[in-house]
């Protein structure tokens, strides 16, 4: 690899509403090497492409299905057949202040503007498939396995049906424009050694990171217990050491790589994560540059990039495909 990768963070969601076959398309068009999806499954068992396990902050569902919400107040995704889901119309993310809706990012696609919808895993894959054909080119998927450990509380395996439908189409040799990633540890262990053999299928795996306190993942003690999953063993050289016997990278937020503290404008200092990684092997895929979220310490994007590579990345996941190409051209 000559340059850093691109991965469109939801497509070209810096410019149009995250996950949509627009803001898919646009990515593509702007140079991205990689499209991310984010799988999540239905009611009736469908997998559809939005990136948390909840419909509100990014659909009108609150207005279809007000009485549908949980007790934390949420609409989660597998609550929803697909049917009822197409009924809904999506947008830019947003959240509730004071009775009202507030785009998280203020000066991105207006919300509720033009017609967005939620689409499925397969309409995805046909899309994908349908542009290399017309543009002779291969485009690369990023595909993350949201919340495995939530399905399998509800008795849903996503991870099967994820990677069973990837080679229904022809997604199956680790020389496919592929990486597959979640940020359940455990469950990528069963990823790459129990489906994947079960499946005949051979696919890049990267671990996503999390901190701890974001209890992005639950682990199962018991028949009927969870607990809050640690990612703490992961910054460490062992940790990173580990990973590396299983897994072909890592995904951490950019935050991991670079040290919050001891930066400052004109002195991005990296942490050891990266030089970790690559000193084990590992891929470092970073998460999410956006010019519109950066760090106090970063004067640019460009800034920001280029300090992400010296700190080891060699992919980049980024709300703005376009800024990313044109800089790792020059």
């Amino acid at each position: 690899m000559t340059k850093p990768l691109v991965i469109a963070h939801r497509g070209a969601c810096g410019y149009l509403p995250e996950h949509t076959f627009a803001s898919k398309a646009l990515a593509i068009g702007q140079g991205a090497d990689f499209l991310e999806l984010d799988l999540v499954m239905t009611k009736d068992d469908q997998l559809v492409v939005i990136h948390d396990h909840f419909l509100d902050g990014i659909s009108n569902v609150a207005d279809y299905f007000p009485d549908r919400a949980r007790a934390d107040g949420h609409f989660y995704v597998m609550d929803f057949t697909l049917a009822e889901i197409r009924q809904l119309q999506m947008t830019e993310p947003f959240i509730q202040h004071a009775g009202q809706q507030q785009a998280i990012y203020p000066n991105r696609f207006p919300l509720w503007a033009s017609r967005f919808s939620i689409h499925t895993f397969e309409e995805e894959l046909q899309f994908i498939r349908g542009l290399e054909k017309t543009l002779s080119c291969s485009i690369g998927l990023y595909v993350e396995i949201k919340a495995p450990w939530l399905h399998h509380q509800a008795r849903k395996d996503i991870s099967l049906a994820t990677l069973t439908l990837l080679k229904k189409y022809g997604y199956y040799q680790r020389t496919e424009n592929i990486i597959v990633e979640t940020f359940d540890y455990h469950e990528l262990l069963r990823i790459k050694y129990q489906l994947l053999p079960m499946l005949g299928v051979e696919l890049p795996l990267h671990f996503l990171i999390a901190y701890t306190d974001w209890q992005e993942t639950q682990e199962k003690i018991s028949e009927n217990k969870w607990r809050n999953y640690s990612y703490d063993w992961v910054f460490t050289e062992e940790g990173i050491k580990e990973i590396a016997t299983h897994f072909d990278g890592i995904s951490p937020e950019f935050t991991m790589l670079l040290d919050g503290q001891l930066s400052r404008k004109g002195n991005i200092v990296p942490t050891k994560l990266g030089y970790w990684a690559k000193q084990y092997g590992l891929g470092v895929h970073t998460y999410t540059v956006r010019k519109d979220k950066l760090p106090e310490y970063a004067n640019s994007m460009e800034e920001l990039l280029e300090a992400l590579i010296k700190a080891g990345a060699n992919g980049i996941f980024t709300d703005f495909p376009d800024l990313a190409v044109q800089y790792f051209s020059t």
